[in-house]
């Protein structure tokens, strides 16, 4: 039985159990004079006998399947030809892996190589003992605990608390994991950062302006020794995420303000899906529109007024991105200016103020914080975007505040970087980790920054 269908057993049996556990404590509260002489509710005792039941079959099924590679790979060890057991773990692993491709379909004998037909079958023959043991041991673990748990059902069990204690304990493991991920996110990329600064200067990267990441594979072979500095990339970001938000935050602040306090009951419920498609939008098509479309448009308006406008711009790559990201600020300022109290605009109105002077002097300071969250939001998507870049701004790697020019960008350049086949211990491949690490430490300033900015200006109307 393979491990997922096992589970799904484990399942079953767990749902079994649970009303069985339920019927068992009704017939006790029945015994005992009625329902209020139980310390937990029936349910209470089914969902107990339930969690015997799963829980001792999944930890077993975990620990096995985490105990059986070390088995397997002892059973390779000792069954590799003596040429191969003094040789070092790669050739092994080799070995091995050959093995496991030929007894893919479970069947060993059309191995033509004696060995290797030897070392297939006891592998299927283990494989099959290991998942005949496992089956057995987790259905008894599981039909034991649920037996254990159904035996304790009486009036005075608290299966209230146990029940409470698992579903807290998965609560907060949940929140383990998440926090986990993104720890293990920033070590991985810590850890391959500081293998690239061990082969290029900190300083170099950080505050050299020429980025050319090409090197010679082999000694003998005839290449650049690369050049790693990231000033163009991070001024290529920049230039691109603020055109993107000079188009992204007006206009979507103002559609929140119009949806929000002057348009009509129909007229939202028809604007405001509209407006929402475009997140629904994939960014390549969004690359496609500003590449054939805006690119083209700028290029011959440039021409018309005298200005030379490069093919592939940052302007073009900026503004359709910052049509993509109005949808952002849009939604979330319009959730909370809508989320103002009336309290506060009645108060306005009572004053003598008019509708424009409670929106611009009430409402939208109130509001700031959600408003400014959302264009963190927005200017997260608006770093984070590859695709629009790659169709619409190009590769190329130039210090520029001019938005006619070609650029490129820090997520641009991860993507080529680790695009086909690399070597991990190569500084072009590990640049890209860097790069990484350096747009992590910016975002999360900026985010700082933001939420200082916010925490005074919500002091001022709370």
């Amino acid at each position: 039985m393979t491990t997922t269908h096992l589970l799904i057993v484990a399942t079953v049996l767990a749902a079994v159990s649970y009303f069985a556990g339920r019927a068992r404590a009704w017939s006790v509260a029945r015994e005992n004079g009625g329902i209020r002489q139980l310390h937990s509710l029936p349910t209470h005792h089914g969902a107990l006998v339930a969690i015997w039941c799963f829980v001792p079959a999944l930890l077993l099924v975990v620990v096995w399947k985490l105990a059986e590679p070390v088995y397997i790979g002892n059973i390779v060890n000792a069954n590799v030809p003596a040429e191969l057991s003094a040789g070092d773990e790669r050739q092994i692993a080799l070995y091995r892996n050959d093995v496991e491709n030929l007894i893919s379909d479970g069947d060993a004998s059309q191995i033509t190589d004696d060995g290797k037909r030897a070392l297939g079958e006891r592998l299927l023959a283990q494989r099959s003992s290991s998942s005949l043991a496992l089956t057995l041991l987790a259905l008894a673990a599981a039909l034991g605990g649920a037996a254990f748990a159904y035996k304790r059902i009486a009036a005075p069990t608290r299966a209230r608390h146990s029940v409470e204690r698992v579903v807290k304990f998965l609560l907060v493991s949940s929140a383990s994991l998440a926090i986990l991920t993104t720890l293990g996110i920033v070590l991985s990329v810590l850890f391959e950062s500081l293998r690239f600064f061990q082969q290029v200067s900190f300083t170099e990267f950080v505050f050299g302006t020429s980025w050319s990441p090409q090197t010679a594979i082999r000694a003998d072979q005839i290449g650049s020794s690369g050049s790693f500095g990231a000033i163009p990339l991070f001024t290529g970001t920049l230039l691109i995420s603020a055109i993107a938000l000079l188009v992204a935050v007006p206009f979507g602040l103002m559609s929140a303000i119009y949806l929000a306090e002057y348009a009509s009951p129909r007229m939202r419920n028809i604007t405001k899906p509209l407006l929402e498609i475009l997140a629904g939008i994939p960014t390549v098509v969004y690359g496609f529109f500003a590449a054939l479309t805006v690119a083209p448009a700028i290029r011959e308006f440039g021409s018309v007024i005298g200005l030379s406008v490069s093919s592939e711009s940052a302007l073009a790559a900026g503004a359709v991105m910052g049509i993509m990201i109005i949808p952002f600020v849009s939604s979330l300022s319009d959730d909370v200016i809508t989320a103002v109290p009336q309290a506060m605009r009645d108060g306005s109105y009572a004053l003598g103020s008019t509708k424009s002077e409670t929106v611009r002097k009430v409402v939208i300071p109130a509001a700031l914080p959600g408003i400014v969250g959302g264009v963190l939001l927005a200017a997260s998507r608006a770093i984070g975007e590859t695709m629009i870049v790659v169709m619409a701004a190009g590769l190329a790697a130039n210090i520029t505040a001019n938005p006619l020019e070609a650029v490129t960008t820090v997520t641009v350049q991860i993507v080529t970087l680790l695009t086909g086949d690399q070597e991990f211990d190569s500084a072009k491949t590990l640049a890209a980790f860097a790069l990484g690490l350096m747009l992590f430490v910016v975002t999360l300033v900026l985010n700082v920054i933001a939420l200082l900015v916010v925490r005074r200006y919500r002091e001022q109307y709370e």
